[in-house]
């Protein structure tokens, strides 16, 4: 899927053993260690500060599905947000597909949207999602986008779940992670409104999502982002999922400064087909507990690579 990279490890510091030489020798270093720690300490206590405040707006899945079950009782669907970078041949360090399946510039059949198990394909197709079409544009650099609508069960009652998917440009993979990133911090909210079963629909989506994910190739392997968005202290809690290849190492860290909870991260190559997408995302509305989302995710994952039950399992991770 995508070229490793190497990380470099700083030199190893050297530790000298020189044995202090006198009591003046020794009260001159404490001297110095107590007015020189002061600013040492300061920051310590700034960087705690910080800390704390991003544990504050970290989620949780407690708190994600207390949020889900808070709103589906003010009659309010799950909304998930999708963001599905096409596999492009030409733009993305990936192992050349065929051709129809690797244009990253033709949603019909690429082969994270219009092929079998593509997004688009496989929720209508395989998982019986109805599609519906949003009143607005889609945004610049997506070439198309879709919401989907499935009644999940739930606690006993059966409920509504609206996937909004979005298929971007795959010469536009970095703009698409980026925007991934800003829905996972709770940032770039967006409002978009389908023809509902009696009447026109806002679904709270974006960084408004109760969740969100990204399909496609992990563009991380071959580029890194200047800069990433942190927490946002007024959003609601939300999880994350990443299909891509060995996404855990890449995304985690930029997850916790977004404050997502991150259901489901992967440890090494894959095909980041919809199968699992969508496995997951039924269980997430279904109120599992994450390793449940992530058993879930590999019995589909297995269903269609037949790689194990047990490599299926290892090939995920939830946080």
């Amino acid at each position: 899927q995508g070229r490793n990279r190497s990380h470099a490890h700083p030199p190893t510091q050297s530790v000298s053993s020189e044995p202090l030489s006198s009591n003046v020798r020794l009260s001159s270093i404490c001297a110095d260690m107590n007015w020189n720690l002061i600013p040492t300490l300061r920051r310590a206590a700034a960087l705690i500060v910080v800390f704390g405040a991003l544990q504050a707006f970290a989620a949780s899945s407690r708190s994600v599905q207390e949020r889900v079950t808070a709103e589906l009782n003010e009659g309010n669907p799950v909304v998930a947000h999708i963001v599905v970078a096409l596999c492009d041949n030409v733009h993305q360090g990936i192992v050349p597909v065929p051709s129809s399946l690797g244009n990253g510039q033709d949603p019909r059949t690429n082969l994270y949207w219009g092929a079998l198990y593509g997004v688009r394909t496989h929720f209508i197709r395989g998982a019986g999602y109805q599609l519906l079409h949003p009143q607005e544009p889609p945004p610049d650099g997506v070439l198309e986008r879709i919401v989907l609508r499935k009644t999940v069960p739930r606690a006993g009652d059966d409920v509504d779940v609206f996937v909004v998917a979005d298929a971007w440009d795959g010469r536009r993979i970095r703009e698409a992670i980026q925007r991934f990133l800003e829905y996972s911090a709770g940032r770039c909210a967006q409002t978009v409104r389908v023809d509902g079963r009696e009447e026109l629909q806002s679904l709270s989506a974006g960084g408004r999502a109760s969740l969100v994910a990204y399909v496609g190739h992990n563009g991380l392997m071959d580029f890194s982002l200047s800069s990433h968005p942190g927490a946002t202290p007024e959003a609601q809690p939300r999880s994350s999922v990443v299909l891509a290849c060995a996404s855990d190492p890449y995304f985690t860290s930029i997850h916790e400064d977004g404050g997502s909870h991150q259901l489901l991260l992967t440890t090494g190559l894959m095909a980041p087909e919809a199968y699992t997408l969508e496995a997951a995302v039924v269980a997430f509305v279904a109120g599992a507990e994450p390793s449940a989302v992530r058993q879930a995710a590999a019995e589909a994952y297995n269903k269609y690579q037949k790689c194990g039950s047990r490599a299926a399992l290892h090939l995920f991770v939830t946080r």
